[in-house]
């Protein structure tokens, strides 16, 4: 992919990434928030947190399955915009919602699991938001980089976890999240268990050889 279409498509994800916090500011100066303003806001940005989050981690299954690479460029950019919207969450939750009632957040912190998990989610995108630029990469090396980067995982069923408890009885987006992220994992797992197949296949054709060899290679009496 040439440069130039590299930057469009990177214009065009900022665009898109970028729609619906135009939508809830429109809406904000329109009065079309309903009749629960804080709610609808909560949900727009924890629906769009989600969106992002699952939307970085497609990233490389759709390499594995499909072989192509041009997205993978895209995979940084979209989970920044994932925190950059799990932190607005929060923070309509923190001073709007509960406008810095630290006691009763910290209660509802420790009484309300959803809560619990969705906190713990947060706090884990902070170290890879923070370490997503290239200077980050090359003082922890890649090995390192990359190791800390599998808390995406993790963080990726935490979110779909504090949805999930979060939900009303007969809401099914929360399961639909739940499946593309089964789906996405599920493909790592394929893939892993693929390669390890393959070393396996060729240590012991390594090891065959070796033993076909070491007789004719032995002295003779």
């Amino acid at each position: 992919m040439s440069r130039r279409a590299r930057i469009i498509l990177k214009v065009a994800v900022w665009g898109v990434a970028l729609s619906p916090l135009l939508l809830l500011v429109y809406r904000f100066f329109t009065d079309g928030l309903g009749a629960n303003p804080i709610s609808y806001a909560t949900h727009l940005l924890g629906d769009t947190t989600l969106r992002l989050l699952l939307a970085s981690l497609a990233m490389t299954p759709i390499r594995l399955l499909f072989g192509i690479a041009w997205q993978m460029s895209l995979r940084r950019l979209l989970g920044l915009f994932a925190f950059f919207y799990a932190c607005l969450h929060f923070t309509v939750w923190i001073a709007i919602d509960h406008f810095f009632a630290w006691q009763q957040m910290i209660a509802d912190i420790v009484k309300r699991p959803y809560i619990t998990v969705g906190m713990i989610a947060l706090t884990l995108l902070v170290p890879l938001a923070a370490t997503s630029t290239t200077g980050m990469i090359k003082r922890l090396g890649g090995k390192n980089w990359r190791r800390l980067h599998r808390l995406i995982y993790v963080i990726g069923m935490l979110g779909v976890l504090h949805y999930l408890w979060l939900a009303k009885k007969g809401v099914n987006d929360p399961f639909y999240y739940a499946g593309v992220l089964a789906l996405l994992l599920g493909v790592r797992v394929w893939d892993w268990a693929r390669r390890a197949v393959t070393r396996r296949r060729q240590r012991m054709a390594t090891t065959h050889r070796l033993g076909a060899i070491a007789p004719s290679t032995s002295p003779h009496p």
